[in-house]
């Protein structure tokens, strides 16, 4: 909603207080009619109010149009329509005022309050250090990373955190298979474990202690090398991790180690609280923790009869950890197999004394990579799941980013390659840069822009919607924000470019025989320019000048 927007559905709604005495807050609503011959804004409020006020909601609505003509300069003309429509008009140069706001606001358009500082963590990516990122990763990251952008840019105080899997029976398969990988590269005998890892990326880590370190761990203490195997490939595949989100433009402010979680006594600590605060109890050997009482459909165990905690207690350790930093909303981004997890997480937040709405999850569904048809399960270079990084080198970072978070998270993808290797209009991300470059390119030909105080000529049907949708992106931004959606930012910028080129194949904006049009459309291809390059920041995609 734009402020022009908000000032209407403002004065409507203390209209219709002043008119009847009633607080129609909620029921008001102003929206954009399909037809610009219906006006520029519309509301159904008269009709709403009907049956409470007891009149036609032709009369209300004519009592609503008769006093807001008097008292707001931007309506041009109200008309009632139908059954009671009322349609509102507004002078152009009102519309046309979003010009400056945007041009004075540059890269920070589209940046507003109505986070309020609000403290946020949010979790997302969160691989084992046991491999490299694929493409569930892939979306995740693109995601978790818009949501970022766009929260800070709506006032929310974040925190973007990479939870690091470095503890438990993973970690010892990855000193294995490193261990066997490592003997190898001295032709000697070896045995991969049968749960070990056996992609590439190990025996690339392999490869790289043998040269530094050369045979030196084939003559050590057992527990001596696996330890160091253990540490190594961690350190390394952290690494290689960091340097594709890097390349994926992805970055985390914070990385917390489970290992360091475990350390520092932390699991021990909140089975210690959890007992003390009579959530758990003993059953066949094994200390349960009472979630069902919490919302959960059963119980869960926390420490198993053979002494080894389940996944679930170091999970519990850690979001108590973010809840001791003092976050308001801890936000994961967690993979399809992981809905369980939600009510026995909340549960366990609840039991601890925390209202189980500071933590919500969003769940990312499957994708399936698509080609010529045809589903691609295997990476043509390795015969292995296809990665981050070659996806990128493939079809460019803007479109691996701009394609992943163009659908709901929610629903299941078919990520189409075919389609993101396109230079045509058919390619979305294509559609949107080629807007962009064109925009640049007609501004680079013309004169320089004379800024106006109000823009008075801009009438044409085209120049009207154009200037609404611009507009609509600050509110847009702050939706986006809070419901986490920044496929409602690829949908904006569709539109925007599909308005900029009807717009400019209606409307001569360089015309040397009146420069008077020609300075104000101008002004607006440089809004629409600005608003354009902010939208597609908020993905992470780029913004060129030439094509």
């Amino acid at each position: 909603m734009s402020q022009i927007e908000n000032d209407l559905l403002h004065d409507i709604k203390n209209t219709v207080k002043e008119a009847f005495a009633v607080d129609a807050d909620d029921l008001v609503m102003v929206e954009i009619p399909k037809d610009p011959e219906n006006g520029d804004y519309a509301t159904n409020i008269a009709m709403r109010l009907a049956k409470t006020l007891k009149r036609k909601p032709q009369d209300i609505a004519s009592i609503i149009k008769e006093k807001l003509l008097a008292k707001d300069t931007k309506i041009d003309r109200i008309e009632v329509a139908g059954p009671g429509f009322i349609n509102f008009w507004m002078r152009k140069d009102a519309l046309a005022d979003v010009i400056n706001t945007i041009i004075e606001s540059g890269d920070c358009y589209g940046e507003n309050t109505s986070g309020q500082h609000k403290k946020v963590l949010l979790e997302y990516v969160s691989a084992n250090p046991t491999g490299i990122l694929h493409l569930g990763h892939a979306r995740g990251a693109a995601w978790g990373d818009s949501v970022a952008k766009l929260m800070q840019a709506s006032g929310f105080d974040v925190t973007r955190e990479y939870y690091v899997n470095d503890a438990g029976n993973q970690m010892q398969m990855l000193a294995l298979s490193l261990y066997a990988r490592y003997r190898e590269a001295f032709g000697l005998d070896f045995a991969l474990p049968e749960d070990g890892y056996h992609g590439q990326d190990v025996i690339d880590i392999a490869l790289k202690i043998k040269e530094r370190d050369q045979d030196k761990w084939l003559h050590k203490d057992e527990k001596e090398t696996l330890d160091f195997m253990r540490q190594a490939g961690r350190e390394l595949e952290i690494a290689r991790i960091k340097n594709d989100l890097d390349y994926y433009r992805c970055h985390f402010d914070s990385w917390v180690s489970e290992q360091k979680i475990v350390d520092e006594k932390r699991v021990e600590k909140v089975m210690e609280l959890m007992k003390a605060k009579g959530l758990t109890y003993e059953k066949d050997g094994a200390i349960w923790f009472a979630s069902s009482e919490y919302g959960d459909d059963k119980d869960r165990v926390l420490l198993k009869s053979d002494g080894n905690y389940t996944y679930l207690t170091p999970d519990i350790a850690y979001h108590l950890y973010k809840l001791e930093r003092g976050y308001d909303l801890l936000v994961d981004f967690l993979g399809a197999d992981h809905h369980g997890y939600i009510a026995r997480m909340k549960a366990a937040i609840e039991a601890l004394g925390y209202n189980r709405d500071t933590l919500e999850v969003d769940i990312i569904q499957m994708v399936r990579l698509v080609e010529n048809g045809e589903e691609v399960k295997m990476s043509k270079r390795t015969g292995n799941a296809v990665t981050i990084r070659e996806l990128c080198d493939d079809i460019g970072v803007d479109a691996t980013r701009y394609f992943f978070l163009s659908k709901a998270l929610d629903t299941h993808m078919d990520f189409d390659l075919s389609l993101a290797r396109q230079k045509t209009n058919e390619n979305p991300v294509y559609y949107a840069q080629y807007a962009h470059a064109r925009m640049c390119s007609i501004l680079r030909q013309a004169k320089a822009v004379q800024k106006q105080e109000h823009y008075y000529l801009l009438i044409d049907e085209k120049e009207t919607a154009l200037l609404k949708h611009l507009g609509e992106f600050p509110s847009l931004v702050a939706d986006s924000a809070i419901n986490r959606s920044p496929n409602k930012i690829c949908n904006y910028i569709q539109k925007l470019a599909q308005y900029f080129h009807s717009f400019y194949s209606s409307c001569r904006v360089n015309d040397p025989d009146n420069p008077e049009l020609s300075n104000e459309r101008l002004a607006l291809l440089t809004a629409s320019k600005i608003t354009l390059k902010n939208a597609l920041a908020f993905l992470g995609v780029s913004a060129p000048e030439k094509m």
